[in-house]
């Protein structure tokens, strides 16, 4: 469904088909919540808190750093929807990453083969069972992919926010859902190594 931006300056909705950049990333949103559903019923206990042989995360600590991810982004995403659709912001497409979430996006898209990066402090993640961390990340899946709903016939490419690991790295809306998608998937695939 798009957002037009009616005579009172109001967005309102109109039944219409999403943009495909934008459905491409729901549906690895989507991905990502059925991968972490199959690792959790396939780790045993004992796997499932337990550190890699090199001192790398837990599957539980993936999990629980992708939630706390998605913790942090959801309230930039929410203000930047709400300041678009203040500004009457709009766009039908085609969304793209600006140059920094080209880069971000490629760096951390697994296999980790590249430079790795210390997490920020607030993301260093802890532990848990697995039930309430599976719990919490498909209710953080379901609300970011609200978020995204609302986003859309925002003009994505315009919308800027800065990453919450580090406030002077900027990048527009759209490679923001990018990124967190291709964040998911390098700490699944962590999460699955680890598993092993």
């Amino acid at each position: 469904m798009f957002l037009t931006v009616s005579e009172t300056g109001r967005m309102d909705s109109m039944n219409a088909q999403p943009a495909k950049e934008l459905e491409e990333i729901r549906h690895q949103i989507l991905e990502a919540t059925a991968r972490a559903e199959r690792l959790v019923s396939s780790t045993d206990e004992g796997r499932w808190s337990r550190r890699t042989p090199n001192g790398g995360w837990s599957p539980a600590e993936c999990l629980a750093h992708l939630n706390l991810t998605t913790e942090q982004c959801l309230p930039l995403i929410r203000e930047q929807v709400r300041r678009g659709r203040d500004q009457g912001s709009t766009r039908s497409g085609p969304y793209r990453k600006d140059l920094m979430g080209r880069v971000l996006a490629w760096t951390i898209e697994p296999p980790v083969r590249r430079l790795r990066v210390k997490t920020a402090p607030a993301f260093v993640p802890t532990a848990d069972s697995r039930d309430r961390l599976l719990a919490r990340f498909r209710e953080l899946q379901a609300e970011l992919e609200a978020e995204m709903q609302a986003a859309e016939g925002l003009d994505l490419n315009k919308l800027k926010l800065a990453s919450p690991f580090n406030s002077r790295v900027r990048y527009n809306l759209f490679s923001c859902f990018a990124i967190l998608a291709a964040h998911q998937r390098r700490h699944l695939w962590q999460a699955e190594q680890a598993a092993r």
